[in-house]
């Protein structure tokens, strides 16, 4: 099979590579479309230590079944399906109890790191387990269904959080993420929905998505900006999707005593906090990882159109000119949310 695989620290080489082995729990899917992932994009910097070449990168994908093992019994040959980039055992104590994200033998497609390589779906064919498998209906795109990873990760945060028709949002981050964030807490039918970004066409996205209120944090301080928008108080409820430690900080700073923020983005591993800040604000900190179940739930979400992922493909290349749009996704020069390959 044709594959893009990462070599070495801002490299792939597009070429052969060989087929996936199916094993008999598995099924074998011909990728349709993969989205690079921003930490896809930090990856093949080589500094996160989350992509150790060689590996085949890629996470967020959609195709049709080509084949399948001897105990797979539910699919079918020529079926449109995803699957969640969480590769969990099904048998665990913490699998049992629906927490899929905290399986003991966890991998996640498209990540290498010392002990454990899973390769992903930057090629032809990537062989899953079929109970992370998820058929789609004919209406919903395939390059669409390739947002479905991303958007179960948002909706996995907004059911963390305490939303309430009340509750005054502050959503810090309006990569894929923090966008696909925006529809899931309008969903909950919450009071306002704050944006805070740098990127002024993301801002413009974010209200395209129904947010009241846009800021760039680097014209108009942050906290001064959510204390004006609820009466000196600051938010109920954040979200902060970028992982850096500036805006941990201003998260913590913008909510109100007793709100809560839920952490997705991790980019920096250490970060200082006001732990005085913290502790009499008496602020619930909480952590958001991948997702636990929410997958299944966000195919009815997008093909219903209760959620947009489509606005969210900026462009649609061949597997072939990845490492064309690796490095433009990592220049950042352009006005680029997601970038889907197809082989």
């Amino acid at each position: 099979m044709k594959a893009l695989l990462y070599t070495k620290p801002f490299h792939f080489e597009y070429g052969d590579f060989p087929d996936p082995e199916i094993p008999p729990d598995h099924v074998l899917v011909r990728v349709q479309a993969c989205g690079i992932c921003g930490s896809d994009v930090h990856g093949y910097t080589g500094s996160t230590g989350r992509r150790i070449p060689p590996l085949i990168m890629g996470h967020e994908a959609a195709g049709i079944i080509e084949d399948f093992g001897k105990d797979v019994k539910d699919f079918r040959k020529g079926e449109r399906v995803c699957f969640d980039s969480t590769v969990y055992c099904n048998h665990c104590e913490a699998c049992q109890q629906g927490h899929y994200n905290h399986c003991v033998h966890r991998e996640v497609l498209g990540v290498s790191i010392p002990g454990s390589k899973r390769n992903g779906a930057f090629a032809e064919f990537v062989a899953v387990p079929w109970w992370i498998v998820s058929k789609l209906p004919d209406h919903l795109a395939l390059t669409n269904a390739a947002l479905l990873e991303p958007l179960s990760i948002a909706v996995h945060a907004a059911n963390r959080a305490p939303l309430s028709a009340k509750s005054t949002v502050l959503i810090i981050g309006a990569g894929t993420i923090g966008l696909l964030l925006v529809q899931a807490v309008k969903l909950e039918a919450v009071s306002k929905v704050i944006v805070s970004d740098i990127n002024e066409f993301r801002l413009e996205t974010a209200k395209a998505f129904g947010a009241e209120k846009t800021v760039n944090p680097q014209k108009i301080d942050l906290k001064e900006f959510v204390l004006k928008e609820t009466d000196q108080r600051g938010a109920h409820v954040v979200f902060e999707a970028v992982g850096l430690a500036e805006t941990f900080q201003q998260a913590l700073a913008a909510t109100r005593a007793g709100g809560h923020v839920t952490l997705i983005g991790n980019l920096e591993k250490i970060v200082e906090i006001n732990v005085q800040e913290l502790i009499s604000k008496e602020l619930t900190l909480q952590g958001s990882y991948a997702n636990s179940g929410e997958y299944r739930s966000c195919v009815d979400l997008a093909a219903s159109g209760k959620i947009q992922v489509g606005p969210l493909i900026s462009e649609i290349l061949p597997l072939a000119e990845g490492q064309h749009a690796f490095d433009r996704l990592h220049r950042a020069e352009e006005n680029l949310l997601k970038i889907i390959l197809t082989p």
